[in-house]
Order: C-alpha cells, then structure tokens, then sequence
C-alpha cells in the first residue's frame, strides 16, 4: 500500500471515531456544568431582560444554544440538584425534598445514585465540586463520597458571602470545607473565592480532561452584590436593584471562569452548560422578590412556570450551533445523556428520567425526546406535583409564591401553555377529558414507582 492510501485510510478512521463517539479516544471535550441558584425566567439579557448587565452569559448564548422552554426537575434546591446530577427524577433518586444545613442533619443524595462525577470518573476525567452542595451533610453523601475528586464549598443550603456562616436556622455555623475539612476564609467574597478555587483545578488537569461542577450560591439571598454594582443599580426600585447587582455580580465571575479557560488554550474543547435550579424567591430573606419570571406565573416553591422554566444554555465551540434558541421541551435531567453522548462516555446507570439532546441539538425541527414530563416534590398526601404532556399541563397540588407576601395553595389547575403560557386560565372544567388523562398519567407513575421500591 503506497503512503497516500495508507494517510486516507487513516484519515477515514479517524472521522468514523469522532463521528460515532462524538470525539476522538486520544481527546475527550472537559465539561463544566454552571449551576445557577434561585435565577428568575427572565432574569438574563439574553432571556428579554431590559434592565440586566450580564454580558459573559448573553456571550455564551451568542456562541452556543439557549433554550426557550426548559425545566428544572423540581422548584427548590436539593431535588433540583440531584436531578441533574443523576438524570433522574428527583422522587426516584431519593431527595424529595430539601437537604438539611446543619453537619449531620437528615436528607441527601444516597451514595448509590450515580452522579455525573462518578461517571465521568469512570472514563478517566479529573472531577471537581466548587461551591454549594446541599446534598447531605454527612461523610457518605459528601462530594468526595459521590465521585468528586476535589470539593470546595459549603455543604448547606447557603452562606453568607464574606463570613461563609449558616445564619438562617439553628445555631449559626460556619460553613467553608475543603475535601471534607472546615477551612477559614475570612472576609474573602465567596465567588471569588469559588473562580480562585475552579481555576487552579483547571490549571492542574489542563492536560487531561476534566468535570468542574460550578455550583453558585448566587442569586439566592442574602443578596451581596459589589459595591460597583449596587452603585450602577442604585435607580433602580428597591429590592430589584438589590437582586440586579447580585446577578451582575455572578455573570461578572462567570465571565472570569471562562477568561480562565481562553487562557488555558481550553475553550474550544470545553463544553459549557448553564441552568438555574430553579425560579427566584419570594421569600422574606430574598426581601419579598426582586427576581423576575416575565410573563410566567409563579417563583420558587411553586410548579407554576415561573418556578420551574429557567434560562438554559449549552455552548461548544466548533461542535454545536451558535447564537440558535431551541423551542423543544428539555429537562435537567437531560444534562447526563446529553454530555455523555458528546464525550463518548459510558453511561453507569441506564435507569434515567433523561434523554439526550444530542438531536435537538444539531437541528431545530427535531422533535422533543419527551412525551410527557413529570414533578413531584414531597412525598405522601402533602406532596406537590405535576405532569406535563404536550400543551398541556396539569397541577394537582402546588403554591402560587407569584407575591411572597401571600403565597396560596392551589389544586386540580389545567394549564394549555400554548393558548395562555401565562397559566392565568384553569382549564379543568372546559377540558375534564384532558385533566382525566394526566391524572391517569399521574397516578400510573405513582403507581409505577410505589412497586419499584416494594421490589
């Protein structure tokens, strides 16, 4: 065989494996996942906000694919977090609800869930948890217990950004560990300190492929915006300029992650994923709001849009599209497959809740890898929950936390999301055929899941 056959052979193979795998063996993309806490609908300039500074993620959204209808797997912390973390529902991977913040309190992520981490960890990746947890304080579900080679953060649901204590229930508690070992920062602002930390990891594993999970405490209150933003802000009407200075503040440290990357030579094999975990507050602490869910009804605590549709984006240079929305329903829990598929790694636990966007991806007329979508959080007569098929979606039980001064309970609310995305209209009585069906829906998935655990 002459030397140019052979060079074509070779060349051929070579596109076969990075076009099958999604890359080549010799060089796997580094994921990092950016996970955002209590973000409002409508709370980037990129999502429609006017009175937003968040350039570095309007940039992200410009070089990637921003999603237009997009759910958190649950409106509050911790079940949002294992979600996506596991690729399946939050009621099926044990939290179905909050995480405790004190050491040693009840609640988390069972150590034999499969995380992304563990997963990756397996192909050979280096992996890192920086910043916050709130998936079990105990050794057993501690990151480093759940596939993190290297964590950094605090293990609650939040912290002060300057004292990194616990102020919000119980005794206060200083709350920074590295690996598992209390460490002190004094009065070092905890986003900076998050950059410092994911950075230096970067450096480390600049030659191998990488999984840096990114999870701020940012915007969830206390809002702690820089002293230079609260200034740009200070027309703005209390407490949106409060909240305002807090988001410009994160996008501000998000852009310096990814200046880290652009210096390391990384970003073209980096793939990015953004996502809230869930709406903004309305609670008391976040000051009655301050966030903003546009034209969607309801904030965190509720299964209402506004709780539950984020702003999401994926960005890989080169390899996906740029500067395209995608308006095909997509879950948290997509996230697992999704970059599983693109870096070629095996997936530990095929029992997952999520599909890969992989199609979507690549083309907008792609059809959503989902038929009907569902969320549960609590468990019991108390839980709150609701299926999604279609235009349709059907609320059996949830709070309307739209005024956090006044949250209400509502139940049996038939929503059609394409007629009246704004959820102002029940259409339980004028459809009872339609609100049978998901209730059907529902309660075969209970159904389905009680035998589960009885096996």
């Amino acid at each position: 065989m002459n030397f140019p056959m052979r060079f074509l052979l070779f060349y051929v193979s070579l596109s076969m494996a990075i076009s099958v795998g999604g890359v080549s063996a010799a060089e796997k993309p580094n994921v990092v996942v950016i996970l955002i806490d209590d973000l409002g609908s409508a709370d980037l300039g990129c999502y429609g906000a006017e009175d937003m500074v968040t350039p570095h993620l309007d940039a992200l959204a410009d070089g990637g694919v921003r999603f237009t209808q997009f759910y958190a797997a649950a409106p509050v912390c911790s079940p949002s977090r294992a979600a996506l973390l596991t690729g399946r529902y939050p009621v099926r991977c044990g939290v179905p609800g909050n995480a405790g913040s004190q050491s040693g309190a009840p609640g988390g992520l069972p150590p034999e869930e499969i995380t992304l981490a563990e997963m990756f960890k397996a192909a050979g990746y280096a992996t890192a948890h920086i910043g916050k947890w709130h998936l079990g304080y105990t050794p057993e579900m501690s990151p480093n217990a759940q596939g993190f080679d290297h964590s950094f953060g605090h293990m609650g649901g939040c912290i002060d950004n300057y004292s990194h204590f616990f102020y919000w229930s119980g005794p206060n508690v200083h709350d920074l560990h590295r690996n598992g070992v209390e460490v002190f920062h004094d009065g070092e602002y905890f986003p900076d300190l998050m950059v410092r930390e994911a950075s230096q990891f970067m450096q480390q594993h600049r030659e191998d492929p990488f999984f840096v999970y990114f999870a701020m405490n940012m915007p969830h209150y206390p809002y702690q915006g820089d002293a230079k933003w609260l200034e740009h802000f200070k027309d703005v009407p209390y407490p949106r300029n409060l909240y305002n200075a807090f988001v410009a503040s994160m996008d501000q440290r998000i852009g310096d992650l990814v200046a880290k990357l652009d210096e390391l030579g990384l970003r073209d094999n980096t793939i990015i994923v953004f996502q809230s975990d869930n709406g903004h507050s309305t609670e008391e602490r976040a000051h009655f709001g301050g966030g903003s869910s546009g034209l969607y009804r309801g904030a965190k605590f509720s299964l209402f849009e506004g709780g539950l549709r984020l702003p999401a984006i994926i960005s890989w240079p080169g390899k996906l599209a740029t500067g395209e929305t995608r308006s095909q329903v997509a879950h948290a829990c997509d996230w697992m497959p999704t970059v599983a598929e693109f870096c070629g790694v095996d997936i530990l636990n095929p029992d997952l809740d999520g599909r890969s966007l992989g199609g979507v991806l690549r083309s907008d007329s792609e059809k959503t890898p989902h038929d009907v979508l569902h969320w549960q959080v609590g468990a019991g007569g108390g839980a709150q929950w609701s299926v999604l098929r279609g235009d349709w979606k059907l609320i059996g039980k949830t709070r309307d936390t739209t005024d956090g001064r006044s949250p209400s309970e509502v139940t049996g609310f038939l929503s059609n999301l394409r007629d009246d995305p704004s959820e102002q209209t029940n259409f339980a009585d004028t459809h009872p055929d339609v609100a049978a069906e998901l209730q059907k829906l529902h309660d075969d998935w209970v159904a389905k899941l009680d035998n589960s655990r009885t096996k």
